[in-house]
């Protein structure tokens, strides 16, 4: 016992070291930055946009082209080149510019998004990725040529060109292209260099062709069509157009950046400036420790020195986390540390499991030593459970989410990981060391003396409440409630966020400005389809604009309009956060959403079918639906935005409310194997009763973890934090009201049919791993 004891404590503690120390240059001062290795150094979390501010834009490639008659299997390889090439075009137009560490990555099958770190106005991004920069040359057409197209000038539209359709020589020869100034006239123009091929090629055709205009078109517009006056040897030429200084160098590097093999789309746009940045670090640095100061409050009150354990456990697994996180090299977002928040409340989860099964084995008399190795055990297939179902929704959030969401589930899941990790080995081994130094004294787990008396007197099996008397009341409350919230999602409907309603927004400060003042400067400015919402007031006063999608020619512009029409209106106007979302885009999010719930209900399905008998998931399954719905109708009715956070919430919901039943579930099992011959009724009421400590404490844990966030948020958070208080309450109570009376009505069904309530027990997953 105790080789393995000092054994499995150092591997613990190496790990432990290797995680903190991976964890450490995140926290490291400047000073030591020289003394220490670059490579270790780097290892650090990348703060995400809504964290240091900065820009996203999210491209399509406008594939009409690509899939015109061509089978899908060619043109899906044809695009897959497109979009390789694309990514390539941006990366040299970027470091063209001289941006810091831009971001450019694939999403789904047609898109590019794109990260700007520290931008916090992208026009002149946007215009730079909107170009698509194709330039070819053409002949204008002779008379008679019928092979002709007509195009029309860059500068006056009125004016067009009849060209011949045959390119006469491909932009891609461009070799290097640079803004000068023309001797003569002192106006910008760009020469350009030609490749080899391209060189020759070029001469050739200038010989051939003296006294015939040859026209530089650039996106389908003519840029200049000069006459060959004689043959251009050298491998270069110029365009000269009616340019300014900027335009011209916004050519010439366009030029040499290469062309985009495919328009590119804008659907979507996100900015953060810097002080909304700053103030989300702050913001969950102080609910983060604030959340982690009341559980551990809590814990001490339940368990009193054994509580400390519990939350140094807790203190290990968030080192962990970070230590993980940086190895990845991930990024850390404001849904990110939200995440963080719910993992600590939801690791005490575990914890608490442990202990309450140690005291029921320390209450039959047991010693020591047994009472612990019988209370892991018996808590060890719960956890497992709880884990594997919340993992479920987690890795769906993570596969069909995007940005700050992909955050969420990537420090979800990983913190589900470590404080399975840190809660049945890591307070393991402390716990045996403590056992060990006790010598022969009785394992004593004591907090606040009147929690003690009423956990012992459930846990004990002294006191059971008959809650199956309220079966029915509760099942038949559940459901009007549940219909009632589907009823409010269709009549007066959630308040959607741009994310599923598509359109503008922008979040700004002004001062010593009413909400009548500023309604009627942006009536003023001819803005259509405005709402207004006070999100502070007093000194630097801040307000939430949102426009609806505008069905205009030029609908992508539509946050660059907003934009210019608030600050023309709003001179001293600061905008600290712009986005703006086509309906392609919130479409796709309303379509991901939906089948993210599906496909997380249908996996946990799955997987309880699995683990227990199929009456129990299928009243897992029900309940969840339940809870679902009832949350949906608190969005509505407290009017919470309903936006891509949200749904990271309702999957968390999900996972945790299996949680709950999983525990719940585990004991109705473990009394049907030991008192079979017990009516249905009995035994369901006993196990609730003897798991209601531990399903209370559990609430309560998550709850003061998630409280802070709750309340101190703000608006970025808002549509998480809220909604997660009032499911934690809804799923704790639907595990005693709702999903037990189910259990017992379909449980009762086969014993009529003369069906077994449970299977063979050498098929309880949970016991083989045991």
């Amino acid at each position: 016992m105790m080789t393995s004891l000092y054994k499995r404590t150092l591997w613990y503690a190496l790990i432990i070291v290797l995680g903190l120390l991976s964890a450490l240059p995140n926290v490291l001062p400047e000073s030591a930055h020289g003394m220490l290795p670059e490579a270790y150094l780097n290892n650090t979390l990348k703060l995400g946009l809504d964290l240091r501010g900065g820009s996203q834009l999210l491209l399509v490639v406008d594939s009409h082209e690509i899939y015109q008659d061509r089978d899908k299997l060619s043109a899906d390889a044809l695009l897959d080149d497109v979009i390789s090439q694309s990514i390539e075009v941006i990366h040299r137009r970027l470091d063209e510019t001289g941006m810091v560490e831009p971001s450019i990555t694939r999403q789904g099958q047609d898109a590019i998004l794109v990260q700007l770190p520290g931008v916090d106005e992208p026009q002149q991004v946007r215009e730079l990725l909107g170009t698509t920069a194709q330039m070819n040359f053409h002949w204008v057409a002779e008379p008679g040529n019928r092979t002709v197209m007509t195009l029309p000038d860059q500068n006056d539209p009125e004016q067009t060109y009849r060209l011949e359709r045959r390119i006469a020589m491909e932009g891609k020869h461009v070799r290097d292209a640079r803004m000068a100034l023309q001797p003569q006239t002192n106006l910008p123009v760009v020469n350009f260099t030609l490749d080899q091929t391209g060189g020759r090629q070029f001469a050739q055709m200038t010989r051939e062709n003296i006294g015939r205009a040859l026209a530089v078109v650039l996106d389908g517009k003519v840029v200049t069509a000069p006459v060959i006056r004689s043959p251009i040897t050298g491998g270069s030429g110029e365009i000269s157009g009616q340019f300014s200084a900027v335009e011209a160098g916004e050519l010439a590097m366009l030029l040499r950046a290469g062309a985009l093999p495919a328009a590119l789309d804008i659907v979507e746009e996100r900015t953060v400036g810097p002080n909304l940045g700053s103030q989300a670090i702050n913001m969950g640095i102080m609910t983060g420790l604030l959340g982690a100061g009341l559980v551990l409050a809590f814990m001490l009150a339940i368990y009193g020195s054994w509580g400390l354990i519990a939350w140094l456990g807790l203190a290990i697994n968030m080192g962990l986390v970070f230590g993980v996180l940086s190895l990845l090299g991930a990024t850390l977002t404001l849904p990110g540390i939200a995440g963080l928040i719910l993992v600590l409340g939801m690791a005490v989860d575990a914890n608490i499991l442990i202990n309450e099964r140690i005291r029921d084995e320390v209450r039959q008399g047991k010693g020591a030593w047994l009472s612990l190795d019988n209370g892991f055990r018996r808590a060890y297939g719960t956890i497992l459970d709880s884990n594997i179902t919340t993992l479920i929704a987690v890795s769906l959030l993570f596969a069909m989410g995007s940005g700050p969401i992909r955050g969420f589930a990537v420090t979800m899941g990983i913190g589900l990981l470590t404080s399975l990790f840190t809660a049945v080995a890591v307070n393991r081994v402390m716990m045996e060391w403590i056992v060990r130094r006790r010598g022969r004294k009785p394992l004593v787990i004591r907090g606040l003396p009147w929690l003690d008396h009423a956990g012992d007197q459930f846990s004990s099996g002294r006191r059971v409440i008959r809650f199956m008397k309220a079966g029915a009341t509760g099942l038949l409350i559940s459901a009007v409630l549940s219909i009632a919230s589907l009823g409010l999602m269709m009549q007066p409907g959630l308040n959607y966020g741009i994310d599923f309603s598509g359109g503008a927004l922008l979040e700004m400060r002004t001062s010593d400005t009413s909400l009548e003042q500023l309604q009627a400067v942006l009536s003023q400015s001819g803005l259509q389809d405005i709402s207004i919402q006070a999100l502070s007031a007093g000194q630097g006063q801040s307000w939430l604009i949102r426009q609806a999608v505008q069905a205009t020619a030029d609908g992508d512009n539509q946050i660059a309009d907003l934009r210019s029409a608030v600050s023309a209106a709003l001179p001293e106007v600061n905008i600290d956060r712009a986005e703006m979302v086509g309906p392609r885009v919130s479409g796709d999010f309303t379509d991901m959403s939906i089948l993210a719930v599906m496909l997380a209900g249908a996996g946990m399905l799955l997987y309880l079918w699995y683990r227990f008998e199929n009456h129990f998931a299928l009243a897992a399954i029900l309940t969840i639906a339940l809870d679902l719905t009832k949350t949906i109708g608190f969005f509505v009715l407290t009017g919470v935005e309903f936006n891509l956070t949200a749904i990271a919430a309702l999957l968390a919901l999900i996972g945790y409310s299996v949680n709950d039943k999983v525990v719940v579930f585990d004991r109705m099992r473990e009394s049907m194997r030991a008192r079979p011959d017990m009516a249905l009724d009995t035994l369901v009421n006993r196990s609730i009763s003897a798991t209601l400590t531990r399903t209370t404490y559990t609430s309560i844990s998550t709850l003061v973890a998630v409280l802070p966030m709750a309340i101190a948020g703000g608006s970025a958070v808002a549509s998480f934090a809220i909604p997660m208080l009032f499911g934690i309450v809804v799923s704790t109570s639907s595990s005693i009201f709702i999903a037990a009376p189910i259990v017992l009505i379909l449980g009762k069904r086969r014993q009529r049919l003369g069906q077994p309530q449970l299977r063979p027990l050498e098929h309880d997953v949970a016991t083989v791993v045991r």
